[in-house]
């Protein structure tokens, strides 16, 4: 549940001291030379809270240096309120409505949207899966259907997934999701992300598609369902949890974000499935979420270009 008045919404210092106790929780760190004993408060009557000093290298900073907020002039308290309501909800919250509720033109919510997604970005991860784990896979289509496009952008043939993007996802039951955009589906494409992606001791989930044939035998185990003659379920075999999660991501890019361009399809895939690891199943509350967040702004930038008309809907 969020409470918008708490005065990290809405007070400046109390967002910086947030911000500050969950990036330096051992007290502020030098984000030039590492340093945590030479830095002290920035004293003198000129000087504006929340700044610092580190006697080693000599050089001043904020929490903001370092971190996906450098250089932005938008209010932390701002930020933190952005990120609460992108990670809370569910199926996303569109540029437009950023930009009414913060006050803020909407180029600047736009592009702050694109920073919190950033901030969602897990780096590094380990394998989905294990011995005795299960794992999904599948994939998805995302974009409009033919008749609701422009006639000069339609495919006249209709054929297949043409002027289409596809996600391709992976799930663990009652674990994790990872996602990704693939430029199509086969063997090829898909092997290296299985591979490297979910634990050969698996047990692996998918359709009766060729590609997952020739994939399978490298995991511990593999079991299919064949959709084209209505199966669903047999056993323990079914990949109903990774139609689940598609159905959420498909409902928000429908119905929240309109159109998705396929520059940035991968940052909306990375803002669903960080919303679905840290959710309410896995004991995470909307707060935990928020702040699972803001810990992500460490070590990146996202600069901002000029989107085109097309990009600028997205």
């Amino acid at each position: 549940m969020t409470d918008l008045t708490n005065p990290i919404f809405n007070d400046e210092t109390a967002a910086r001291e947030h911000i500050e106790a969950i990036r330096w929780p051992d007290g502020p760190v030098c984000p030039f030379c590492g340093q945590m004993e030479t830095v002290n408060v920035l004293g003198g009557k000129t000087a504006k809270p929340g700044w610092y000093h580190c006697k080693d290298c000599r050089k001043k900073f904020t929490v903001r240096v370092g971190t996906l907020y450098e250089r932005s002039h938008i209010p932390l308290h701002k930020w933190v309120l952005a990120t609460q309501l992108l990670t809370s909800s569910k199926k996303g919250m569109s540029a437009h409505q950023l930009h009414r509720m913060l006050g803020i033109t909407y180029k600047s919510a736009w592009f702050m949207a694109h920073r919190i997604r950033e901030s969602m970005r897990e780096l590094n991860p380990g394998p989905l899966g294990g011995e005795g784990k299960t794992v999904e896979a599948d994939e998805t289509v995302i974009g409009g259907k033919e008749r609701n496009k422009h006639k000069s952008k339609r495919n006249p043939k209709n054929i297949g997934a043409v002027g289409k993007e596809i996600a391709f996802s992976l799930v663990e039951r009652g674990g994790h999701v990872r996602s990704f955009h693939v430029p199509a589906v086969n063997a090829k494409t898909l092997r290296p992300i299985l591979v490297t992606q979910v634990s050969r001791k698996s047990v692996l989930m998918t359709d009766d598609a060729g590609q997952y044939r020739i994939i399978g035998p490298e995991f511990a185990r593999h079991e299919t369902v064949n959709h084209g003659i209505a199966e669903y379920v047999r056993g323990d075999a079914h990949s109903n949890t990774i139609e689940g999660y598609f159905s959420i991501l498909k409902r928000g890019i429908t119905g929240v974000y309109h159109h998705v361009s396929q520059q940035h399809l991968k940052r909306y895939l990375g803002e669903f499935d960080f919303r679905y690891n840290h959710r309410s199943a896995l004991g995470v509350d909307d707060h935990q979420r928020m702040n699972a967040a803001l810990a992500g702004i460490e070590g990146k930038r996202l600069t901002y270009r000029r989107p085109d008309s097309r990009e600028a809907r997205a």
